[in-house]
């Protein structure tokens, strides 16, 4: 009985051990893991500042393209690095703080891993013109400090006007969701909307990108890009010297020369209780206003400005800053450039959504046609430096310059892009979108990413539910009938002990 019973136990055993090996042979599946995320950084060194952008996407990037958003961001301390011109180290150092915070905001692990660009826009672009070595010098040193981080540097490169304005598009229409949206299936998909079109008011230029059905009659102004599988074909341009910073000083230039006064100017777009006084260097050298330059010039001369809170007169001059007619083509918007009919809804940032902002504030305006921008913008010339600030004390600093902008934007959009009072009702002043700031930088980063490796997802090899379930069944009965033999032995040979003794 005994020897039957050993019999039975070691061969159920022999049978559970064979049948679980067979089971591990059953076909399997792979199982994808969740993918790691990748980290990017682009420092945006502006005319008047520098800004750090840290985004991030999946390292499994859809079609060809991260989807990408934003992490944090950094605000480097004074002007921007084209300010620092003959200071030598001084804008590389300057981008210190904002690099060591990037290396707090992302994992250390994947620190190697993250790309850096640094573009440069319109403030460099002039200091190119007009000193290519000290442009060139401010690039060697800000280079030799962001490698100095143990970050994967890409490169720190002018961008031209064209791909400064086409990457603000970008970066629009991917917050808002028209080129892929997070569909109720859990994954991102190809949205199906129109675009929308971009206007960006920097220090020293100012850009305009839309989609456009007609013919772009100037190739210059015309660019293909293509994200997530589509392809999408813009008209673009770039304004340099019509940037709020140097419009507002081709306007003081161009009141200098048609005053004919070098020691004092009345100037309509200040308020009529703000008097200042500027070194005509402060002016005049620039490549935006040299041509203007009175005879003989003294860069170190004083002249004395005093505002006279005309609107009208205001309007007038601001106009003359700009060329409406020559044109080449079929059809221009300012200065002899081609545009096509604008079309389509707009999202204006920048100094666009400040200026605009501060209008609405000061005035209680909802600015939604182009005759309210008019309605407001002539109430804020008619203020007092007093008045503005009893509105926004804040914004003390900017108070003069609001009336001035303000008009420039006025003749900008409605007689320089040729929004009518349709058109002007489809445009959108923002500052943010989807919680991240609006600009360039985004766009940038979504067109190098197409270009970044793509990580491979971790794989996992896993049964299908039906054979792990009978697997761990017959290893459950195989570990409890192990254990019911080993306690039936014991329990047999105490028997046996005690009858012998």
């Amino acid at each position: 009985m005994d020897k039957l019973l050993k019999f039975v136990v070691s061969a159920a055993l022999f049978l559970f051990g064979i049948v679980s090996i067979l089971l591990l042979t059953v076909s399997i599946r792979e199982m994808r893991e969740p993918p790691q995320y990748m980290y990017g950084v682009v420092l945006d060194a502006g005319s008047s500042h520098t800004a750090l952008y840290i985004y991030r996407w999946p390292a499994d990037k859809l079609n060809g393209t991260g989807v990408v958003t934003q992490h944090s961001e950094c605000h480097v301390e004074g002007g921007g690095i084209s300010s620092y011109a003959g200071q030598r180290g001084a804008a590389a150092h300057s981008l210190e703080a904002c690099l060591k915070q990037a290396m707090r905001d992302i994992p250390p692990e994947r620190h190697h891993r993250t790309p850096v660009y640094l573009g440069a826009t319109a403030g460099m672009r002039l200091l190119k013109m007009t000193n290519p070595d000290k442009a060139s010098q401010i690039l060697q040193e800000v280079k030799q400090k962001i490698r100095s981080f143990p970050f994967n540097f890409r490169g720190a490169v002018i961008l031209s006007g064209q791909e400064e304005g086409v990457y603000g598009w970008v970066t629009v229409n991917y917050l808002l969701e028209n080129f892929i949206k997070y569909g109720y299936v859990g994954r991102w998909l190809n949205s199906g909307r129109k675009t929308v079109g971009a206007l960006d008011l920097g220090g020293a230029s100012t850009q305009i990108s839309f989609e456009t059905p007609e013919t772009v009659e100037n190739e210059l102004n015309s660019m293909t890009l293509r994200l997530y599988g589509q392809e999408y074909s813009l008209y673009t341009h770039s304004y340099l010297c019509y940037g709020r910073e140097e419009a507002l000083r081709q306007m003081l230039a161009y009141l200098v020369e048609s005053q004919g006064n070098t020691s004092k100017v009345y100037h309509p777009c200040y308020p009529s209780d703000f008097t200042d006084v500027f070194k005509l260097e402060q002016v005049f050298d620039s490549p935006c206003t040299a041509s203007k330059r009175p005879e003989p010039y003294n860069p170190h001369s004083w002249i004395s400005v005093e505002g006279t809170g005309d609107y009208q007169s205001c309007l007038g001059n601001t106009s003359n800053i700009f060329s409406f007619q020559f044109c080449p083509f079929s059809q221009c918007s300012f200065n002899g450039v081609f545009q096509p009919n604008i079309s389509g809804g707009f999202m204006a940032f920048s100094a666009y959504f400040f200026t605009h902002s501060f209008l609405q504030q000061s005035t209680g305006i909802n600015i939604r046609t182009s005759a309210q921008l008019e309605e407001a913008t002539q109430a804020v010339c008619n203020m007092t430096i007093e008045e503005m600030t009893k509105k926004a004390p804040d914004l003390k600093k900017y108070l003069k310059d609001y009336c001035a902008v303000a008009v420039y934007i006025q003749v900008l959009m409605l007689r320089g892009y040729n929004f009518d009072e349709h058109s002007f009702q489809n445009v959108a002043f923002q500052k943010k979108a989807a919680e991240a700031s609006v600009g360039w930088a985004l766009g940038y980063i979504l067109s190098v990413s197409s270009l970044l490796p793509e990580e491979p997802a971790g794989i996992r090899k896993g049964l299908c539910p039906a054979a792990w379930i009978g697997l761990l069944i017959l290893l459950t009965v195989l570990l409890t009938a192990t254990f019911c033999y080993m306690a039936l032995l014991v329990i047999r040979r105490k028997r046996s002990n005690e009858g012998v003794s």
